[in-house]
């Protein structure tokens, strides 16, 4: 006889399928459907583990990680569960929450559901989670219910008054009773639709205490950068490493320029039409990239490059790069290009939307227009987006307050902060750039740990300067599982949705 504890896959189902139906032969033979098994091999594919024997599963434990504390020792089994479809799993919850183990009933003299839990409570330590929950069943229980309280029976268990198979069991097993449910199971007739919390507490969990939570607060650095004439290139870049110099003393670990902010450099080009002008500083956006490149690494900090023109195929796109400190580059082109951009350049939206992975957690990247459609940054913010970067250039008060309210619109019903930052001041001899308004900031979700206003910075309207603001990634953390309200969360994913098509 071999016996193999490994990782449950879904071609093990057929076997799956036939342990499930001699297990719960009681229970009316209720089984897990394959989507089910799945759907959590898909989200968790650690958490599911089984026992072969001779290459045949023939016992499972299944299990999803929650932040407990949403749910708390009330709840039911269909909760917990999100209605059977898991969408009560979180990632970077601090429970391992099981929600089935059995053992072929052929096989349950060879101590296989020990295997199972020895098993759980080595993921639950390497993990670093806080315990391991479940809601047991008392199937003894239906013998006793005329003269035993659920509480009086699980007394007489604990004593070894009584026998419960599944109840012993776990307790043998190092696990606590912590609650008496009620209705937790519907159907399950032998337990009288009881069930015990059952808890095992993991003694190596590592909590988090305030240097993590210092570790998760990431400092922005805007640059609202006033247009003016540069004699040549040299000019340009110094005043550039200037303010990269400037906030990377200030220890930013992000610093953003604004939406065409090196449009000064048309000047050379202003005998030309719109359209050719753009082109010809298109030319010059890889040197400033490289630039850019090797201040991100000089200075140690992530730079957001502010968008330039980029020509590839022919085409001109509105782009812009995040440099970061580990050398790694991004692009991400403005995908709704404004009637102004399409009358004078010809430009063209890109078509790639994606959250970048930096040292300081998922951002995501939005120009200017961009951030008035808000599918863009609700498809952000289900890739796990926390800090979403617009750069901007707008003309007047009209434009600004578009983007502007847009950009708080965003930071609240997508749990995340929005960082603004754009050109200010006037450019005579660029034709098309001649004015400029601006007022940087950086917003945040609207509830009690965040500024009543929902504004955590904002700089001085159309004046050159610099902002530094510090955001805290955990409060976003706690505001996505105990906030007033939850607007990831609550969506109706039953009534509509928002997915890329491409």
């Amino acid at each position: 006889m071999n016996i193999e504890l490994r990782k449950l896959t879904l071609e093990d189902y057929a076997d799956l399928k036939e342990s499930m139906l001699q297990a719960y032969d009681s229970m009316g033979g209720s089984i897990w459907p394959k989507s089910s098994i799945a759907k959590l091999l898909n989200i968790f594919p650690e958490g599911q583990l089984c026992i072969a024997v001779d290459d045949k599963v023939v016992a499972c434990s299944l299990a999803i990680i929650v932040n407990y504390d949403e749910y708390g020792d009330r709840h039911t089994y269909k909760l917990i569960t999100g209605d059977y479809s898991f969408t009560t799993h979180d990632p970077n919850g601090d429970t391992l929450y099981g929600i089935e183990i059995f053992v072929h009933p052929d096989f349950r003299g060879l101590r296989l559901g020990r295997r199972l839990y020895e098993a759980r409570k080595e993921l639950c330590e390497s993990l670093n989670l806080k315990s391991i929950i479940a809601g047991g069943r008392i199937p003894g229980y239906h013998q006793y219910a005329e003269q035993l309280s659920p509480r009086q029976y699980i007394d007489k268990v604990k004593a070894k008054e009584i026998y419960d198979p599944t109840l012993t069991f776990q307790i043998s097993n190092d696990f606590h009773v912590r609650k008496v449910l009620k209705n937790y199971l519907p159907g399950d007739k032998e337990s009288k639709e009881y069930a015990t919390l059952i808890e095992w507490n993991n003694i190596y969990y590592q909590g988090i205490d305030a240097s993590a939570r210092s570790a998760m607060t990431i400092r922005l650095g805007l640059v609202q950068w006033e247009m003016r004439l540069f004699p040549n290139m040299e000019a340009f870049y110094e005043q550039v490493e200037f303010f990269v110099d400037a906030l990377s003393g200030y220890k930013s670990d992000f610093v953003m320029f604004p939406e065409l902010f090196n449009t000064p450099l048309l000047q050379p080009y202003n005998h030309l039409p719109e359209i050719e002008a753009m082109r010809k500083l298109a030319e010059k956006t890889e040197e400033i990239v490289q630039k850019m490149h090797e201040y991100s690494l000089s200075y140690n900090t992530n730079i957001i490059t502010g968008s330039m023109p980029l020509i590839e195929d022919g085409k001109l796109y509105n782009a812009t790069y995040l440099c970061h400190r580990t050398g790694k580059i991004d692009e991400y082109r403005k995908i709704h290009i404004t009637p102004n951009e399409q009358k004078y350049y010809g430009m063209i939206g890109g078509d790639k939307v994606q959250v970048f992975d930096t040292d300081c957690g998922k951002v995501g990247i939005l120009i200017c227009y961009d951030v008035e459609f808000p599918e863009l940054s609700r498809i952000y913010a289900e890739q796990g987006m926390q800090i979403l970067f617009v750069p901007f250039l707008t003309d007047t008060q009209n434009g600004y307050t578009r983007v502007r309210h847009c950009a708080q619109a965003r930071a609240i019903e997508n749990e995340c902060y929005v960082a603004i930052a754009g050109c200010v001041g006037n450019l005579p001899k660029v034709n098309n750039m001649d004015i400029q308004f601006a007022q940087s900031a950086v917003f945040t979700p609207s509830d009690f740990a965040f500024p009543t206003n929902a504004i955590k910075a904002e700089a001085t309207p159309n004046t050159e300067m610099v902002l530094v603001v510090d955001v805290d990634l955990h409060l976003l953390e706690e505001l996505h599982h105990y906030g007033t309200v939850k607007v990831m969360k609550d969506r109706r994913r039953d009534l509509y949705q928002v997915k890329l098509l491409k």
